[in-house]
């Protein structure tokens, strides 16, 4: 017990290069979280959107202070702290999770998936925006062939036929707003040194805005004991793998490679979702859809260029 409370602190704190860590970390952010889309579909389809991931993060959260207490993790933070890691939080889960949890009762997973894999582009475009940053050669290639991938996912006849499809599309697309926007104020913003305890106030905080969102929608609540097997086991995943695993993977590798290696996540993600969603859930894949992947990753694959991501670091520094 003392030396799975060991590695998790290491994880937490980014202190460790450990080649089987660096291995289950990729493993992680790669696979566990390419297949939250398939989890949350499957939930979705049987709970209301906005409680499923209450619940989720809200549990993830205690779950996290638990584990934080046994390793000895302090817990305290300052005022300003509290109210980054709510707003944090909020951007990136209540809203950001939350309504992409929504949509996927209208969209596939891997066109879920694939949408938001554009996420580099849109911080691309804020950056520039918002703070006047120079999008460079490279990147503006990427940003081109983003649109381009894009447009290309989007326009597929059975989208354009379906209203609530175009419903949920657009709804991902703010979602991806919102995560971009979040992605550059946390660049910034005073947070917990630890990613353990920022990742624990950020999702227990989400969880508890995403249960009054619940409530202010008038979503219907049932107890886990009336759910079926598919969806209790669903959550247990997307609680402990995807939630607490997962993200803390992705923060541990952010200090233990090269951001260029934690960004072919972008790639993998995607390919994981078409697969499972095929296989699983009978999703179809279509040519358009396996163009406008290609055209969309490679887009992503010229944003996230080396001097792209030093620009991404000077910037989170």
């Amino acid at each position: 017990m003392r030396n799975i409370a060991a590695q998790l602190n290491q994880l937490a704190m980014g202190k460790s290069s450990n080649s089987a860590l660096v291995i289950l970390a990729f493993f992680a952010i790669y696979v566990i979280w390419g297949s939250t889309y398939l989890l949350n579909k499957i939930a979705v389809l049987e709970l209301e959107p906005f409680m499923l991931a209450g619940c989720r993060f809200t549990v993830a959260g205690l779950c996290i202070f638990l584990l934080a207490k046994i390793m000895g993790i302090s817990l305290s933070i300052t005022k300003k702290q509290l109210w980054n890691t709510i707003i944090a939080g909020v951007l990136f889960l209540s809203i950001g999770n939350g309504f992409v949890v929504w949509a996927l009762r209208y969209v596939d997973t891997g066109f879920a998936a694939l949408e938001i894999s554009a996420q580099p582009l849109i911080i691309l475009l804020l950056m520039r925006i918002l703070q006047g940053k120079k999008i460079q050669p490279m990147s503006m290639v990427g940003v081109l062939l983003g649109i381009l991938g894009i447009y290309l996912l989007v326009s597929q006849k059975q989208i354009i036929a379906q209203e609530e499809s175009i419903l949920g599309m657009v709804t991902i697309f703010f979602c991806l707003v919102c995560w971009a926007y979040a992605s550059l104020f946390v660049a910034k913003a005073d947070l917990p040194t630890n990613y353990f305890v920022n990742t624990g106030y950020q999702m227990f905080f989400a969880g508890i805005i995403l249960g009054l969102m619940s409530l202010a929608f008038g979503e219907e609540w049932s107890s886990p004991l009336g759910w079926s097997t598919e969806v209790q086991v669903s959550m247990l995943l997307l609680v402990f793998l995807g939630s607490i695993v997962a993200f803390t993977s992705f923060n541990y590798l952010l200090k233990a490679v090269s951001p260029e290696k934690v960004a072919t996540s972008t790639y993998v993600n995607p390919i994981v979702a078409l697969l499972l969603g095929w296989y699983f859930l009978d999703e179809q894949i279509t040519l358009q859809s396996i163009v406008a992947a290609v055209i969309l990753l490679t887009g992503v694959y010229f944003i996230n260029t080396k001097k792209t991501l030093a620009i991404f670091e000077r910037f989170k520094r």
